[in-house]
Parts: structure tokens; C-alpha cells; sequence
């Protein structure tokens, strides 16, 4: 037996932020929505790449002020057009001591996603 990828799931309270965050801002595509009912919160697979996300409006589903750890071939790059595309800020790129190259991003919503390149010796 081996352990595959892992899709997180990150709260979240308000979908047009959201929505306005991880697709327009991040570049994420939806891969599904989901509500037990009309006026019940949303349920939604978002993805870029090979990584996928799951966000959720539902109490109990995750807890605000998650941290994620996502890989990216090029950080730099990516840190840059984010940088560039605004308006959420981004920390600069810094090298890491466990030998990575790293930038984080805070959500609308506390959650803390950290993108990160290894470096190449």
C-alpha cells in the first residue's frame, strides 16, 4: 500500500471572495460545486495543475487559519505574476534552510498557502 496526493480542504465564508481569490487572483479552475440544498452552504473542487482544493462554507467542515504547503516548478515566476496581478499581497521569496524557496499568501478567509519550489543543486 502507498499514500497518493492529498486535497485539502480550506474554509471559507463568503463565495464571491472566494470565487474572486483562488480563481481570479490564484488561476484555479472549478471542478465542481456542490449544495445539499439551494440556500445550504457551498461545497467546491478547485484545481491548477496537479493540485487540487476543496472549499468549503460548512461549520465542521475545516477550521479558518489552515496552512498549506503547495509545490510550483518555477516560485519566482509565480510570486511575480501574483505580485504583478494584485490586490492581495504576497511576502517575497525567501530560501529556505530544509532547502526550498517559498512565498506565502493569506486568504480572505486566514488560510495561509505557501507555495514552494525546491532548490536545484
Amino acid at each position: 500500500m502507498h499514500l497518493s496526493a492529498t486535497t485539502p480542504i480550506l474554509r471559507i465564508f463568503d463565495e464571491a471572495l472566494a470565487r474572486t481569490f483562488y480563481l481570479d487572483y490564484l488561476g484555479f479552475e472549478p471542478v465542481f460545486e456542490h449544495r445539499f440544498e439551494p440556500h445550504l452552504p457551498l461545497y467546491m473542487g478547485i484545481r491548477q495543475g496537479a493540485c487540487s482544493i476543496h472549499l468549503s462554507g460548512h461549520h465542521g467542515d475545516a477550521c479558518p487559519g489552515a496552512s498549506v504547503r503547495i509545490a510550483v516548478d518555477d516560485v519566482q515566476a509565480y510570486q511575480r505574476a501574483l505580485a504583478a496581478r494584485g490586490p492581495y499581497p504576497t511576502a517575497p521569496v525567501q530560501t529556505m534552510p530544509w532547502g526550498t524557496r517559498d512565498f506565502s499568501v493569506t486568504d480572505p478567509f486566514g488560510n495561509r498557502l505557501t507555495f514552494t519550489s525546491a532548490i536545484s543543486v
